[in-house]
């Protein structure tokens, strides 16, 4: 999705993102109550990103939980682009995929894109990303995956089976259908185009490795849905099932717009930042108060634009009740910006220290978790 004010594709997302319009621009449909109660009746119950609406569109959701009832086996695909250390907007579909796993007690195949960062970045070296990878599995092991059932591969250290998979998408899908659905150009090196047939490929790894029938469900961002569009054109060609896919919105920076991005760390809540560090962030963070604490008291404050409300919401605060009531006392004017503030950077802070400990521990278990050839 693109105009004037924001830019929505799978390396590039910028400005205000209307996602009313990109269920219509992708073509995907609305998570309704219906989706969500039946998530509900296998899980036994809620997540909190899909309680606050985080989690807000699909492509055949209804699809694979029919799958999973009728006893077909059902499999998880999410990845991690390594181009960086990892922020809090990239937990979001990490945090629900375990949620998904947990509740329906399935394999996960998650793809790290170190070739993808390589080709699309000319600053970064294969030894760049390959560190970032190392780093960034540590946090995703930590997330808290069933080592039993999670397969973590990336692309340059698997790439025998992955490249096996990514020929048989890339012979049916054109340069034209690539350009259309990318916006790749002359200038655009041949890696590029070829790199969405390795992002398709984990879509049907299961059953190329296995020979066994299954349907896959991808948990993402939303801008990460033009490639499941190729996947599912490719899918019946190669004899597999299209797969569903349910996709997040994004969390947004600190600023006054736009989503978290690594490349304004100020705007940004990295894993790796100190509990120091987080709190000036979030003491810098934009709100929906008034100029004056005077000013706030008599006119109240605008919840449904402040970012610190917003990360209670989405996030931090699981209590509905208690986040019901923030929003009022801040409409009504009986909280100031302060207050709102220091509440979130300590449930940061919690939150750091618990990933923190927990991705100590992961060091001593990465390889249960590695895919190798």
């Amino acid at each position: 999705m693109e105009n004037s004010d924001s830019i929505v594709t799978p390396w590039e997302v910028r400005g205000e993102v209307d996602y009313k319009e990109l269920i219509e621009k992708f073509g995907v449909d609305p998570l309704t109550p219906e989706i969500v109660e039946r998530l509900r009746k296998h899980a036994g119950g809620l997540h909190v990103l899909l309680r606050r609406g985080m989690f807000f569109s699909h492509r055949e959701l209804n699809e694979w939980i029919d799958s999973y009832e009728k006893g077909v086996k059902v499999v998880l695909y999410t990845g991690r682009g390594p181009s960086g250390n990892t922020h809090l907007g990239h937990l979001i579909p990490w945090l629900f995929t375990k949620y998904l796993q947990d509740a329906f007690k399935c394999d996960l195949y998650f793809q790290i894109t170190d070739d993808e960062k390589f080709l699309f970045n000319p600053e970064l070296s294969t030894e760049q990303v390959a560190e970032y990878a190392k780093e960034n599995i540590l946090d995703i092991i930590a997330v808290g995956f069933d080592p039993e059932r999670t397969k973590i591969f990336t692309n340059l250290t698997y790439s025998k089976p992955l490249y096996n998979m990514a020929v048989r998408v890339a012979k049916h899908v054109t340069f034209s259908t690539a350009k259309a659905t990318f916006g790749f150009s002359e200038s655009s090196n041949i890696g590029m185009i070829f790199f969405p047939a390795m992002q398709a490929a984990p879509c049907f790894i299961h059953q190329y490795l296995t020979s066994e029938d299954a349907h896959v469900l991808i948990p993402c961002a939303i801008d990460q849905e033009p490639y499941w569009r190729i996947s599912r054109d490719v899918a019946p060609k190669l004899g597999y099932r299209k797969p569903a896919g349910v996709y997040s919105k994004f969390i947004p920076g600190l600023g006054s717009g736009g989503k978290m991005s690594a490349s304004l760390p100020d705007t940004a809540i990295f894993l790796s930042d100190t509990k120091e560090e987080a709190a000036r962030k979030v003491k810098n963070a934009f709100t929906g108060g008034q100029p004056t604490i005077r000013e706030q008291k008599e006119k109240g404050g605008n919840p449904d634009i402040c970012v610190v409300y917003s990360y209670l919401y989405s996030l931090f605060d699981e209590d509905d009740k208690a986040v019901a009531e923030t929003y009022a006392s801040c409409k009504a004017g009986g909280l100031i910006c302060g207050e709102c503030k220091e509440r979130l950077a300590r449930k940061v802070a919690e939150f750091l220290e618990e990933h923190r400990a927990r991705r100590e521990r992961a060091k001593g278990s990465v390889e249960k978790f590695l895919l190798r050839e």
